[in-house]
């Protein structure tokens, strides 16, 4: 058996209530469970669903979409990891370029990558989940 509690969003196992309890988060909202009910929203979560609170029980519930806040924050992150990989490309051309061994299709590409970075710094996250990316030029072999 378990208590299922909507502020902590979470199962609790009756056999572990001491513990919880004595720790101090037993929680005081409990709706009991039987092990049926909880093997039963576990079994299969449909794309799209998660565990939820509906009418003080558990249930399956449609996961939320994004906040505005989170959608910039996903695609600040996005922005942050091509960033990343553009810098990484750009800096051993670089190096070639500086050492004067660089082939003519390195000195090419570098300059590609420095235009991708550049247009890469200008996307407004702002605008998140309507972002147009600029496309990174294809990588070669190193």
């Amino acid at each position: 058996m378990y208590v299922w509690s909507a502020k902590a969003n979470g199962f609790f196992p009756i056999s572990e209530k001491e513990k919880f309890e004595a720790s101090g988060l037993w929680p005081d909202d409990g709706v009991i469970v039987s092990e049926e009910e909880h093997k039963k929203l576990f079994m299969d979560i449909p794309p799209g669903k998660q565990i939820g609170t509906q009418n003080g029980k558990p249930a399956l519930i449609d996961i939320p979409q994004p906040t505005k806040k989170e959608l910039i924050a996903i695609a600040e992150v996005k922005k942050s990891q091509l960033r990343e990989k553009a810098d990484g490309e750009i800096s051993w051309r670089q190096d070639a370029v500086d050492a004067d061994i660089a082939t003519d299709e390195e000195t090419s590409t570098l300059t590609q990558w420095k235009k991708y970075r550049v247009l890469l710094m200008r996307v407004d996250t702002s605008t998140a989940p309507d972002i147009e990316w600029p496309t990174p030029p294809a990588v070669q072999a190193r």
